[in-house]
């Protein structure tokens, strides 16, 4: 999960034959050797004849989520029959967003009951549209993800190092092909990780083809739409191709990218891509530590640790645990966060952490506003 998945998949283009570079903010649907402009009603009727949809996303990307929403609500209105899954929740929630979807819970409740900040560990008012969306016209939402501990597991020691019982009833994925190997080999250079490169693959996969298995058990009479990370579905090595394995091929994949990665739309990426249009810079959001983090005990352990972040320059490493911010006990996941993301710029927090058998004492120095 991002920040649910130890890894954001941000994969780079295969050396596919290039499609057109030129493109203006809309659909452009992806055929043979061209991608060109399409209007959007032919394109989401071809859509909704489909069994799956899978609608990519950059995690923390707002227009992405926006974009979503609207291609959702396109595709409602031609198919009602509907089910939503998404990346973000673990199986185990699953009882929780039915209540939501039933309306027996608020937001603060429904966020708080499937533990947001530790499953995902993102801003929810970047989501909350989209499960909105799904409780007002009462469409079930399908948690698709597994534990990061069995992630976790085969990431360290293989897929066949778990016991079948301990696999969350995912089978054994479809073989990668090669063109997603190398994407993920790379990946995982990048991370510099002492894992075995097979062994962070088999991982990827486990991913793929939960959300898949999450997916297919719902294909049939209502269309089904998944709420994915794009660097699961890009050229349909991912989740496509779990899919397929799994007997279902009426699967349409849909992605949003900027005007500058129109040069990026190439043969097989995707059914159709929606290029958005640029906007006005944002304010920054609030200084983040660039780290994923989860309950351990009475602490706050760092699952992840991204390379090059705030937290990697302080000095935090992976495995840490966090037992003090600010002078005072780091016992709940949430509260840490709010901490954190309250920080003002230019400002210092100081943190003691326990690794191993030593204490550290750390100061995270954010950076002043520029």
């Amino acid at each position: 999960m991002k920040p649910l998945a130890p890894f954001a998949l941000i994969f780079g283009i295969f050396p596919l034959a290039a499609l057109s570079q030129e493109c203006a903010p809309g659909w452009m649907r992806i055929e043979g050797e061209r991608a060109a402009a399409v209007a959007p009603g032919a394109l989401i009727a071809d859509m909704a004849r489909r069994d799956v949809v899978l609608l990519g996303e950059h995690h923390d990307e707002a227009d992405h989520h926006r974009w979503q929403l609207h291609t959702l609500a396109a595709l409602h209105a031609q198919r009602p029959r509907m089910v939503i899954g998404f990346e973000a929740f673990p199986r185990r929630v699953q009882p929780v967003l039915d209540k939501w979807v039933a309306g027996s819970l608020t937001s603060a409740q429904f966020l708080a009951e499937v533990k947001w900040d530790e499953v995902w560990n993102l801003p929810a008012e970047l989501y909350l549209p989209l499960f909105e969306f799904a409780r007002l016209h009462r469409i079930p939402m399908v948690a698709l993800n597994v534990e990061r501990s069995l992630t976790e597991t085969i990431a360290a020691k293989g897929w066949d190092a778990v016991p079948p019982a301990a696999r969350e009833g995912i089978s054994r994925p479809a073989a990668a092909p090669k063109a997603y190997r190398e994407a993920l080999e790379a990946i995982h250079k990048e991370h510099k990780s002492e894992r075995p490169a097979e062994f962070f693959i088999q991982a990827q996969q486990t991913w793929d083809r939960a959300f898949a298995q999450g997916l297919a058990a719902h294909a049939g009479e209502a269309l089904v739409v998944g709420i994915i990370g794009s660097g699961h579905l890009r050229h349909g090595h991912g989740v496509a191709l779990q899919l397929a394995d799994l007997g279902v091929k009426r699967v349409g994949t849909l992605l949003p990218v900027e005007r500058a990665q129109c040069k990026e739309l190439v043969a097989g990426l995707a059914d159709a891509a929606f290029v958005l249009p640029g906007r006005a810079a944002a304010k920054p959001p609030p200084p983040r530590l660039g780290v994923q983090l989860e309950q351990a005990g009475d602490a706050v352990r760092l699952v992840e640790v991204t390379p090059g972040s705030l937290a990697e320059r302080t000095g935090l490493k992976k495995g840490d645990l966090i037992v003090q911010a600010a002078g005072k006990p780091a016992n709940r996941l949430r509260e840490l966060i709010a901490l954190v993301r309250a920080q003002p710029e230019g400002t210092w927090l100081p943190l003691q952490v326990k690794r191993g058998e030593e204490t550290h004492e750390l100061l995270v120095k954010f950076p002043p506003a520029p």
